[in-house]
């Protein structure tokens, strides 16, 4: 194994004897299971993926590797099998289900085999050095040399590496992956598409969330997909997008056009959306960095469902403007009210400059007389009134703010804007009027930099915002 180090920089070639090539020590009985997202399939969303190597299959004259495999993306799981390569484990076949699923690895994970496999005869790739000045070549445009660039000890969920750190870079931006000597696929990855100019956004990112070895019978046993829960449903799986609404958003500020399938919704299935974010000036031009959510509202507009929240997200973010959504229907029988609303354009960690903007979409539902009674109850977005929740991502302006990145002014107008539309949501706090200096103490930008580097909690941090509104000195609507 690789000696421990801490992130040892080289250019090109790192100071340990080895090879690695993707596939390097599997074996029958290896489970792994990763959390992935590649650009191809719905712009970065992220799934889990779980893989147990069952053994061996023949196709024709090639024995390949066998894996059972499930996807854990959203609410769906989806259970199949995988043929894999010997040479280069990169998938060549295996149930339909999973194809799309299959490219996202094949081009994330096994995506080193472009340049490191088991065997170099006959014209091959043939492992690679660690010491090696360079891999190869990427093929994009402005593309650089993969190369061995680091040692680096990296903690993640399965536990602490010490990898070699590869690079690579695409328009002046780095891609990272951390491969490990004598271990089969490599355990983080982070890159980046090629763009000519503004922020890349992901090409593909991956970690390991747990191995294990010797595994001798399937771990998935009595694991069904839930394509096969919605057929006993009757519920429509070959869904197509085919019911479009092209619309501008309610303030004029977007157009929005949304392809949703089916075309008659039933409670308890899946509906699948496709949306297009366009300016409103031109029908051609989409728009990028979205910052958006989906929501189920009722009469008066307010959300009873978030698929931001749902996933665990403060908003959804659609980084070409072009984005694709799925989810089960929970709402009941009659006119469904959804609302695709829209926080503004800014890259993630970013707080958009614009007002919020929305559209409403209202969808007749269907009864489903095959569902069980009582079991998709509604559940309303709960309203806090005596904790805060903030995004994460609001420390990174709070850290700006602190150092003197940002003013005052900015700083105070991004947590109105976050306050008053729904982002950060603070206890209950009477507004007070402004008696006199409207000075922020320097306690609470003090206070902003403590919470960004974490020696603080939450409630210190929101103490501080509750004094501005009390004191008069920033107010929320």
């Amino acid at each position: 194994m690789i000696p421990s180090s801490f992130a040892q920089t080289q250019a090109g070639g790192v100071d340990i004897g080895g090879t690695w090539y993707v596939g390097e020590g599997l074996k029958h009985g290896d489970f792994f299971s990763y959390s992935l997202c590649h650009v191809d399939y719905k712009e970065c969303t992220e799934f889990e993926m779980d893989m147990w190597i069952k053994g061996d299959i023949q196709s024709g004259s090639e024995t390949k590797w066998l894996a059972e495999v499930i996807v854990y993306d959203g609410a769906k799981r989806i259970v199949g099998t995988m043929e894999m390569g010997k040479v280069a484990p990169e998938p060549t076949g295996g149930s339909e289900n999973l194809g799309v699923y299959r490219g996202a690895f094949k081009s994330s994970i096994a995506w080193l085999s472009a340049f490191a496999t088991s065997d170099g005869s006959a014209g091959g790739k043939g492992p690679k050095e660690f010491k090696s000045v360079s891999w190869g070549k990427i093929g994009n445009i402005g593309g650089e040399q993969v190369i061995p660039k680091a040692l680096d000890t990296i903690s993640i969920k399965s536990g602490t590496w010490d990898t070699v750190l590869v690079s690579w870079k695409t328009g002046g931006s780095t891609s990272d992956v951390w491969i490990v000597d004598d271990f089969p696929f490599p355990v983080k990855a982070s890159t980046l598409t090629h763009v000519s100019e503004g922020i890349p956004p992901p090409e593909y990112k991956f970690e390991l969330l747990e191995y294990r070895e010797n595994v001798q019978s399937s771990p998935f046993e009595g694991i069904t997909s839930t394509a096969d829960e919605y057929s006993a449903l009757g519920c429509d799986t070959n869904i197509e997008k085919s019911t479009s609404i092209k619309k501008p958003t309610n303030n004029y500020q977007y157009q929005v056009y949304v392809f949703y399938g089916p075309e008659d919704p039933v409670q308890g299935c899946e509906i699948g959306f496709t949306i297009k974010f366009i300016s409103k000036y031109d029908d051609t031009e989409f728009l990028n960095q979205v910052q958006y959510d989906f929501l189920v509202v009722d009469e008066n507009l307010t959300p009873t469902r978030s698929l931001a929240q749902e996933e665990n997200k403060n908003f959804l973010y659609s980084p070409s403007g072009l984005a694709s959504l799925d989810f089960v229907v929970k709402e009941e029988p009659g006119d469904a009210h959804y609302v695709i609303w829209i926080y503004g354009l800014a890259p993630q960690g970013i707080v958009p400059s614009a007002a919020a903007d929305y559209l409403e979409i209202t969808i007749p539902i269907f009864a489903n007389d095959n569902l069980p009674v009582n079991t998709t109850p509604v559940e309303t977005i709960p309203d806090v009134t005596s904790s805060a929740e903030i995004p994460n991502w609001i420390k990174t302006n709070a850290g700006w703010w602190a150092d003197g990145s940002i003013d005052d002014d900015s700083f105070v107008g991004g947590i109105q804007y976050l306050i008053e539309n729904g982002i950060m949501k603070i206890p209950a706090t009477s507004a007070g009027s402004s008696g006199g200096s409207n000075e922020i103490p320097d306690w609470i930008k003090t206070n902003a930099g403590w919470w960004a580097d974490g020696s603080i909690d939450d409630d210190s941090f929101v103490g501080g915002i509750q004094y501005l509104i009390e004191n008069g000195i920033m107010s929320v609507s």
